[in-house]
């Protein structure tokens, strides 16, 4: 093992992948400041059979068929599973042609595979990367609430606050789809960075940024162009933009760029009672009350550099 290898961040992928997802994966694996101890699947964007499976196949896509992937919870702690085909097509990963996945599938649960993990590993060490709804870090929280101190940092992509929401007027789709584990790692004390739509949707997949992806003539750069031109589509009609907005890669990108990103520290509440406003991130943004700041809030991204570092990312793969 090399000596930037032994340096690298320590960091669980915990996704419902989802086109964003797998390429917030591919730019993990692209990056070699990244050391990923294990992908987490749940159930998010589609069901849990279909989220475990597309881990795989992007593993394999990159060539990393070494990683390993578990599958955790199957539905939200409270509420009916909510899942989002009509975004990301029927497969999740709808647009390139992805072979079945030979790597196999870990026989240990993933909750319990994140409470081992952060109760070995040193504490501060290991990062958790959260691209899908929070149910498994939810999960693990509960089952042993003396992780929260160990972790480093929750990395999360959910909510919105001027921008509102994109599943319903007031809620960004990952919050939305389980709130009341939201509001369990909100809560966690753990130190915790949420990359809302507000920034993600300034990080727009233009054509000029598609197609200098398929320049890259390889083939995750082939299909990383087929995953995003699909899921685009959505985005587009539904926003009147040139591309639609790139979320989950963000999470990844601030680890290896932060400087990428402007924000504050502020208080987030989640709401959870309410159905009008159900899975609302409520953000104190400007610190009106005296709830404890207890998370680090994105607002801005530069949306060039990061999609520089994306596409020279991909092109290591």
């Amino acid at each position: 093992m090399t000596a930037s290898r032994l340096a690298a961040r320590k960091i669980i992928i915990d996704t419902d992948p989802g086109q964003d997802d797998a390429v917030a994966i591919l730019l993990a694996l692209g990056s070699a400041e990244l050391d990923i101890v294990g992908i987490t699947a749940v159930a998010g964007n589609v069901p849990l059979k279909l989220t475990e499976i597309n881990a795989r196949k992007i593993c394999e896509l990159a060539g990393r068929p070494d990683i390993k992937v578990y599958s955790g919870a199957i539905r939200p702690l409270v509420r009916p599973l909510v899942t989002a085909e009509h975004v990301h097509g029927k497969t999740g990963l709808d647009g390139p042609a992805l072979p079945e996945p030979a790597m196999k599938l870990q026989d240990q649960y993933a909750v319990d595979f994140i409470v081992e993990t952060l109760m070995s590993e040193e504490a501060g060490t290991v990062t958790l990367c959260a691209l899908g709804p929070l149910t498994n870090i939810a999960l693990a929280l509960i089952r042993e609430p003396r992780i929260a101190p160990r972790i480093r940092e929750i990395v999360l992509m959910g909510g919105g606050f001027f921008e509102g929401g994109n599943i319903t007027p007031t809620a960004e789709f990952n919050i939305y789809v389980d709130p009341h584990a939201a509001e369990v790692v909100f809560r966690s004390g753990a130190p915790i960075i949420v990359m809302p739509l507000d920034v993600t949707h300034k990080a727009l997949t233009t054509h000029k940024r598609i197609e200098a992806m398929r320049k890259l003539g390889s083939k995750v750069g082939d299909a990383v162009a087929a995953l995003l031109d699909f899921f685009e589509r959505f985005d587009e009609e539904k926003y009147g933009t040139d591309g639609g907005p790139l979320h989950d890669p963000c999470v990844i990108a601030w680890l290896l760029r932060p400087e990428l990103f402007t924000g504050r520290h502020c208080n987030v509440e989640i709401e959870t009672t309410s159905e009008l406003t159900m899975g609302m991130t409520v953000v104190d943004w400007w610190g009106v009350t005296d709830r404890p700041k207890n998370a680090l809030v994105m607002r801005d991204i530069d949306a060039d550099g990061f999609f520089a570092l994306l596409t020279e990312r991909l092109g290591r793969l």
